[in-house]
């Protein structure tokens, strides 16, 4: 017996059954479908919590702070203090698979223009590696390595400038997000294109009660800069925070402290305040974050979140593929029993068969054939019908097990993913599960005695 024989017999077989062979295959379409939507919920649980986390800021990049915690072994453990100065930049920057170091001064400065002021969040930088962090402007430049009174902008700190004098500011928070008309405002202050100045006294321009200020009295310092650059919306720091070239930063801070008398943190002298490594690949974090603990110093990175995450997500995805095996193994149980009943149907045929100098392994194979030939379509059903479920969970279940709950962007709000890979395997496994369980028949058609399958009627 060729196998097209094999094939056309197999299809014939299949067709004169129609009923039974429609109820087997929708139990195997209805195991597939239960076990790759199953799955498809914890991979859409791990994408959500990725495209979240990195809403937060690069999952390549590591937090590195002078502070480390090291354990006793009994439960215990005590922290530890180690200097951030430039021998630690240059060992950060010798492991393999780093791309880059950015060392941050940090400290809070008063800038005004004209009768607007904000208290900002200041951040030295080295210029050199804005690209590497993904700084991106939406109006202006980027910082440069001559530049020194410049300053960049985060997206929401333009909109921090206040009047002290307005009965409509917020405690220098004068408008803080939201839109008019679907379009944000302008700020009181172009910052790209008022003056302004800095200066370390918080008291300047206004007017408090009982006086006071950092000064004690004398003029402050002011600092010309200027704005250069606002960068792009994000979710990390950089929104919040404005920046300058580290050098001057340190340069001015060291200023104030002289005019003070030496009063004031020294914490320049005692290194960088944090320092921000990006990896390469995403798959070096971990190694990486483990070999700067191993220095002595403090690590974070959204990595260990999205661990947490994906190890809660895996836990599910077993549980819930799980179930959808059960289904999957009625699914096999009933091809097992449609089998067994056609050979029972078919006696005869077998027999002749035999008897005409049919094989046993062509007999063989015929079976194993209807038997995957039902796995192998209820599986291409189960996999169409998953996709169908998974758009409508994506569009009707939108925030379901996390999904875009923390910034709301629809992007988000994955509920069910299957990616090809999932789909294949689930046709190969459907296919399998027909073949496997079209096998004990198989044998007991071999095994049928040529002479009493004729008698049969």
């Amino acid at each position: 017996m060729s196998k097209r024989d094999i094939i056309r017999l197999a299809f014939r077989n299949f067709m004169r059954r129609k009923t039974r062979s429609v109820l087997t295959i929708l139990g195997v379409l209805i195991g597939t479908a239960a076990i790759v939507v199953m799955v498809s919920l914890g991979i859409g649980m791990n994408e959500s919590f990725r495209r979240q986390l990195s809403r937060m800021g690069s999952l390549n990049v590591i937090e590195v702070n002078r502070w480390y915690f090291e354990e006793d072994g009994k439960g215990g453990g005590y922290s530890r203090e180690s200097v951030l100065d430039d021998n630690a930049v240059a060992k950060f920057e010798a492991i393999e698979g780093v791309e880059a170091v950015m060392p941050i001064f940090q400290t809070s400065l008063k800038l005004v223009s004209g009768k607007y002021m904000m208290y900002a969040n200041i951040m030295g930088i080295d210029p050199k590696i804005q690209e590497a962090f993904d700084f991106k402007v939406a109006k202006g430049r980027l910082l440069t390595e001559e530049d020194t009174t410049a300053l960049l902008f985060g997206s929401d700190t333009p909109y921090q400038f206040y009047n002290p004098r307005s009965r409509n500011n917020f405690g220098g928070y004068y408008y803080f997000g939201g839109s008019v008309d679907g379009e944000r405002p302008e700020p009181d202050v172009d910052v790209l294109n008022d003056k302004m100045v800095m200066t370390f006294d918080y008291s300047y321009g206004e007017r408090i009660p009982g006086g006071g200020g950092q000064t004690g009295g004398r003029q402050p310092k002011l600092y010309k800069v200027s704005g250069v650059g606002i960068l792009e919306p994000s979710q990390d720091e950089k929104s919040y925070a404005v920046f300058v070239n580290k050098d001057y930063l340190k340069k001015i801070i060291k200023e104030n402290q002289r005019a003070q008398g030496g009063r004031g943190s020294s914490s320049m002298d005692d290194g960088y305040w944090q320092v921000k490594v990006k990896v390469k690949d995403m798959k070096d974090v971990e190694r990486v974050q483990e070999e700067i603990k191993n220095m002595g110093y403090g690590t974070y990175s959204l990595l260990d979140i999205l661990k947490s995450m994906q190890d809660t997500a895996a836990t599910m995805q077993t549980v819930l593929g799980g179930i959808g095996a059960i289904s999957l193994l009625i699914a096999a149980i009933g091809i097992t029993n449609t089998m067994v009943m056609s050979i029972y149907e078919r006696t005869r045929e077998i027999g002749v068969m035999k008897v005409l100098g049919c094989m046993l392994g062509d007999i063989r194979n015929l079976f194993l054939f209807e038997a995957a030939l039902i796995g192998f379509i209820g599986g291409l059903l189960g996999i169409g019908f998953s996709y169908g479920a998974s758009v409508l969970l994506n569009r009707y279940a939108g925030g379901l097990f996390g999904g875009g709950y923390y910034y709301g962007d629809p992007s988000d709000n994955i509920v069910s993913l299957i990616p090809p890979w999932l789909a294949l395997a689930a046709l190969v496994f459907a296919t399998m599960v027909g073949i496997i369980s079209g096998f004990m028949p198989a044998r007991r058609a071999m095994k049928l005695s040529a002479l009493e399958a004729i008698k049969t009627e």
